[in-house]
């Protein structure tokens, strides 16, 4: 019943099949009615014509239902009622059609609420449909984001203790370090569930992250310099490229600046393929000291380990100062 009531029933999506239908139901309705004129009793003119107008109404629509009622109605007026052959107008006549028209219209009217009721109740299931669908894959994606970020955290603290292995006495300064990128962690969780963020353009939204790295810091006098291409990353991958950015940019800010009033720190985010993009992050400080090893640190480690979730790799071109490239899957 709830598919001949939507709109979605072919009679209905069809308005000259709906119409077509509506004079069909007339001239069988009209055809029947005189086969039966000489077994009636006098005073049913419309007694097949009803039935016409409702199922035509209720399949083909309320357009055509109305066509069929008022054919059917100049039909019995016509053929049935008295004077018989003419559309002559008595008192039992206008009686006779004014019941006519209040029935119908009644009929046309209950059927069109009916109808219009089983669209709104359909498109109700849908959005709701549709909402259960997207909570489900929210729920999908929270679960996948807080294993990702449970499994970052036992990585995190899987190098510290390494480091506190190699030298107990640090342990104190390790697990304050620890509690610093976690902490750095949950914020740049909050920043990137904040739907204004997610509006943004990317190159605002890094111009932004590196703003609140410097403010944090306390440093004095640094700048960023943001060049972005226009693109979209999904959240799994914004959260890693923010976490590279993130260490990147503080262990510029620990290390680059030492003993200067002010610096440079440039972020360039390029598409360098249809699928390939490339992050550079570069200060203007002295750079590693010849005897520094190049592929240690705990800082390295965690920004190879994101890099890898994106599947990119990551380098250290060389330049005046530090410079570091990622370059990882659009």
């Amino acid at each position: 019943m709830k598919k001949y009531l939507s709109d979605g029933s072919a009679l209905r999506r069809s308005s000259w099949l709906g119409y077509a239908f509506g004079l069909a139901a007339f001239g069988l309705a009209l055809a029947l009615r005189f086969a039966l004129d000489s077994n009636l009793p006098p005073g049913f003119p419309y007694l097949t014509f009803f039935p016409a107008v409702i199922l035509t109404t209720f399949l083909a629509g309320t357009g055509p239902g109305i066509v069929c009622a008022l054919l059917s109605g100049l039909a019995a007026w016509y053929w049935f009622i008295p004077p018989f052959g003419s559309f002559g107008m008595t008192q039992n006549t206008a009686i006779a059609l004014a019941f006519y028209v209040f029935i119908v219209g009644v009929d046309v009217a209950v059927i069109d609420a009916m109808v219009r009721a089983a669209d709104r109740l359909e498109t109700e299931r849908a959005k709701s449909a549709k909402l259960a669908e997207q909570h489900r894959t929210l729920f999908e994606e929270l679960q996948h984001r807080v294993a990702n970020n449970m499994a970052f955290v036992a990585s995190l603290l899987m190098l510290q203790k390494r480091t506190v292995a190699a030298d107990p006495a640090c342990a104190s300064a390790v697990f304050d370090d620890a509690a610093h990128r976690l902490q750095v962690m949950a914020r740049l969780h909050r920043k990137l569930h904040d739907p204004v963020s997610l509006e943004q353009p990317i190159g605002d939204y890094l111009r932004g992250l590196c703003a609140d790295l410097v403010e944090a810091s306390g440093a004095k006098g640094i700048v960023c310099l943001i060049d972005a291409d226009e693109m979209r990353l999904d959240l799994t991958r914004l959260t890693a490229l923010s976490l590279i950015v993130n260490e990147v940019i503080t262990n510029s800010l620990k290390h680059a600046f030492k003993g200067r009033e002010g610096g440079t720190i440039t972020l360039d985010l390029k598409r360098i393929t249809s699928d390939r993009v490339a992050l550079m992050v570069a200060d203007d400080g002295p750079g590693l000291p010849a005897a520094a090893p190049s592929a240690t640190g705990l800082g390295l480690k965690i920004v190879q380990g994101l890099a890898a979730q994106l599947g990119g790799e990551v380098s250290t071109p060389p330049t005046k100062g530090m410079a570091t490239r990622i370059e990882f899957a659009a």
